[in-house]
């Protein structure tokens, strides 16, 4: 490595697996990269044990420190560059993930009378378990037409801060009130690496009702319960810093764990989705970036606030100052794909059940589907919904059923940017990055359905890539976000560009989507709704 070059380190926290990244922060190219899978996974069946109800998922705090004592490390040695070149980390994680800690930030499930108490661990993202609690939030707030609720499209998800608060008050108030804060996984991560505990405005802003300077009012969450009166005060104390901010600088015992030099800049938290936009120089007005995995977040920004019906929420710098920034997203999507490979088509890989698929001409399965096996996040904002097929007869085969599903989630992913348009948030140009970008059988049905380009990112570890942009902006080497991205991130060479032929069978096939989707949806008929509640009945 050439003297004088300067590095930074990006490490992106997903749902099964951290990654890190090393980056030349003069351009961007990505030196190396080093992966940790958690050893515990994700916990939604039974803890220590113990069953748990439908809908949980939990993780083990002790794996995200695996990620920085082992694939940092890792990474430094593969690539040889020394640590005192390295001038900056920055991290993000999936959200909204929390856990419940004591003042100095150490997790109520590390503590030995809590052991095995499954509100004592890490809340995943994808934990719907609080669906009730989301519930009585949206109605108490469509009754006293709280003015942050058009913020959130008009409904509050189950995944997120408050909701799961109140699910912990109300199922182990011993837990509760012996936690000091109810924090995000992606300041808890942070706060490992500085010792210093800093709220991030990303999630406190999309998962934490954070809104011009105010979290939701006591009287309101007095009226939900009177002993979550304080939660906001109380629970989600702290300074909130921006996006790109230095939170502080490594301490000796994170020195210790990662091989980099105590001192060195750490980056504000961040999540997932939202940092990917300046690796995919996605940042400017009407540019959507959909970060597509085990589920996909729709990330846009634009110069106005208005309300979409269904977003996740609207924050001014969410994703960039100077432009408020918008986020939806489909609950389940690779998970979809992956929970069919497993259970129905056992034996056979996702490349040969896509490679069967593609052979398929559109429409010949005579299928359409929805995709809510994980429920919808946008733009229903229920996590009760559940998946469907129609058309199935004794000749339908797997890869019909895989192809349908592919479609299903391009069909979610068309009634999210058409929401935008007619909210007059216009999405001007689509941009893709995450896992599924390896099937380009899929990336073209996404062109096809959406009648328009799909451009994608260049890095193959864009999350990672765009933590890596705000540790070098947190460490003095570019002025802000916006500059860091134009020198450092990059869009791939392949874009997707619609079939007409094919465009014209998948708006036959949208129309009958959106006929499900509204009738099971919007229309009253809440037979997936009576038979979640069947199915808990029966195993509660």
């Amino acid at each position: 490595m050439g003297d004088g070059e300067r590095y930074v380190i990006g490490v992106d926290f997903g749902t099964l697996s951290g990654r890190a990244v090393l980056v030349r922060a003069g351009d961007g190219a990505e030196i190396g990269a080093a992966t940790f899978e958690y050893p515990h996974g994700v916990i939604d069946r039974e803890l220590n044990g113990r069953e748990l109800a439908p809908d949980w998922a939990l993780q083990v705090p002790s794996d995200y420190v695996g990620v920085l004592r082992h694939a940092i490390p890792e990474l430094i040695t593969a690539t040889g560059v020394g640590a005192g070149s390295i001038i900056g980390i920055g991290t993000d994680f999936t959200a909204c993930t929390v856990l419940p800690v004591t003042a100095d930030g150490t997790p109520l499930c590390e503590l030995p009378e809590f052991a095995g108490r499954p509100h004592a661990q890490v809340k995943l993202w994808k934990h719907h378990a609080a669906q009730p609690h989301a519930d009585r939030i949206n109605e108490l707030a469509r009754q006293r037409k709280e003015p942050w609720l058009n913020r959130y499209g008009g409904l509050i998800s189950s995944e997120w801060e408050f909701a799961k608060g109140l699910q912990l008050l109300e199922e182990d108030p011993e837990i509760y009130h012996r936690m000091d804060r109810f924090t995000e996984a992606a300041d808890w991560i942070v706060e490992q690496l500085t010792g210093t505990h800093v709220r991030n405005a990303c999630t406190a802003g999309y998962k934490g009702i954070y809104q011009d300077g105010r979290y939701p009012g006591r009287d309101f969450l007095k009226a939900l319960n009177p002993g979550f009166e304080d939660f906001a005060d109380d629970k989600l104390k702290g300074p909130i810093a921006n996006l790109g901010d230095r939170a502080g600088t490594l301490t000796s015992q994170a020195a210790e764990w990662t091989g980099l030099n105590p001192g060195i800049a750490v980056a504000t938290g961040n999540v997932d989705a939202h940092v990917t936009a300046p690796a995919a120089q996605a940042t400017g007005p009407g540019q959507m970036l959909a970060i597509m995995g085990t589920s996909t977040c729709h990330v846009m920004s634009a110069p106005e606030r208005v309300h979409v019906p269904g977003m996740c929420g609207v924050v001014d710098g969410g994703i960039v100052a100077g432009l408020y920034g918008y986020e939806a997203g489909q609950s389940g999507v690779g998970d979809i794909f992956a929970w069919f490979a497993d259970r129905f088509a056992p034996g056979q890989s996702h490349e040969e059940l896509t490679a069967r698929a593609a052979a398929q001409k559109p429409g010949a399965h005579g299928l359409v589907a929805l995709d809510w096996q994980s429920g919808n996040r946008s733009v229903l904002v229920d996590h009760a919904l559940s998946g469907t097929i129609v058309g199935m007869t004794l000749a339908t085969t797997a890869d019909d059923v895989y192809r349908a599903l592919i479609e299903a989630t391009a069909f979610g992913t068309r009634k999210i940017v058409e929401t935008f348009n007619a909210s007059g948030a216009a999405v001007t140009e689509f941009v893709a990055a995450g896992g599924l970008l390896k099937n380009e059988f899929l990336m073209q049905v996404y062109a096809d359905v959406l009648r328009m380009p799909v451009a994608t990112v260049a890095s193959e570890q864009a999350p990672a890539l765009g933590s890596a942009i705000h540790a070098a902006v947190a460490a003095g080497a570019y002025p802000d976000v916006g500059a860091a991205a134009a020198a450092m991130g990059g869009r791939g060479a392949v874009t997707y560009r619609p079939d007409p032929a094919a465009a014209g069978v998948y708006d036959r096939l949208y129309a009958e989507y959106e006929r499900l989707h509204d009738y099971f949806g919007r229309d009253g008929n809440d037979v997936m709704h009576r038979l979640n509640t069947l199915r808990k009945e029966v195993l509660s």
